[in-house]
């Protein structure tokens, strides 16, 4: 059954590390018009360790950087957040992976989502685990960029955009979440929470015991899409995975948040970039 009628356009660039190949994914799927209407742009990117983007753990500091000259001509203000996983103090793990450095030269405001007190409970109606969440104010109010990593990962198989979402949870001790099944997590928050665009970083992706201790794989590659759904579900066959095997790309999809199939790829095409990411 097909839940969403329009395509959706995804962008495939490959090409070495720097700011190029995340300019020209942007420029080939419009990326101005996600942010119509908005103030504010919250950049969420992926630090549930304090390791460096060429481990293939974190979100390389390079594509923020690229995301953040794209915008810079919009009129709205840009901030970088993350909030503490389990394991990780995100505002060590700023400071030690070069995003610090990064966001000072260009005058950017990091977040640590943790610690911000002014919050707000969005109900989720029909939320296949989850009736609400709680979310800092600012996260609700702002159009999101998920920057997230091509990494596998040994609960959802794949963290890309979707998953990266999940660390806007600003609590310390995300592990309460995983009983309720995580990947069914993932789609509540993105059912009321969703990015308005999506950058994965495959500069240097992440394949086996993911999402920290894996092997890093240099791909070279950055996917790019207003469709988190759609633009996970490209990312995924680019692993040398079936989305439709993924339970929380195939839940958003049954739940109408975006499309497995009908997907207009531009840039490179799939067939050029493939890679088979072991699993984790």
């Amino acid at each position: 059954m097909v839940f969403s009628v329009e395509n959706s356009t995804v962008a495939i660039v490959k090409g070495e590390r720097g700011h190029e190949p995340v300019f020209r994914a942007l420029d080939l799927i419009d990326y101005k018009s996600c942010f119509a209407g908005y103030k504010q742009v919250l950049i969420k990117i992926n630090f549930i360790t304090i390791k460096t983007w060429d481990t293939g753990a974190t979100t390389d500091p390079i594509v923020v950087e690229a995301i953040i000259k794209k915008l810079a001509h919009l009129p709205v203000e840009i901030k970088v957040v993350e909030s503490d996983a389990s394991i990780t103090n995100a505002t060590r793990a700023y400071e030690k992976t070069g995003m610090k450095e990064m966001c000072e030269h260009n005058g950017i405001e990091f977040i640590n989502l943790r610690y911000v007190k002014d919050t707000v409970k969005i109900p989720i109606p029909n939320g296949l685990t989850l009736s609400s969440i709680t979310v800092p104010r600012i996260v609700q109010e702002s159009a999101i960029v998920s920057a997230a990593k091509l990494k596998t990962h040994s609960a959802t198989k794949v963290t890309l955009g979707m998953k990266n979402m999940f660390g806007l949870l600003p609590d310390k001790f995300k592990f309460k979440y995983h009983v309720n099944g995580i990947s069914k997590v993932i789609v509540d928050i993105n059912s009321v929470i969703k990015p308005t665009l999506t950058v994965i970083d495959g500069f240097v992706g992440m394949e086996g015991h993911s999402p920290v201790d894996g092997d890093p794989v240099k791909a070279d590659l950055i996917f790019a899409g207003k469709d988190v759904v759609a633009t996970d579900a490209t990312a995924t066959r680019g692993m040398g995975f079936d989305p439709k095997e993924i339970s929380h790309i195939r839940n958003a999809y049954e739940k109408g948040l975006g499309n497995i199939d009908n997907i207009d790829i531009v840039g490179a095409s799939l067939s050029e970039v493939k890679q088979n990411f072991k699993t984790a």
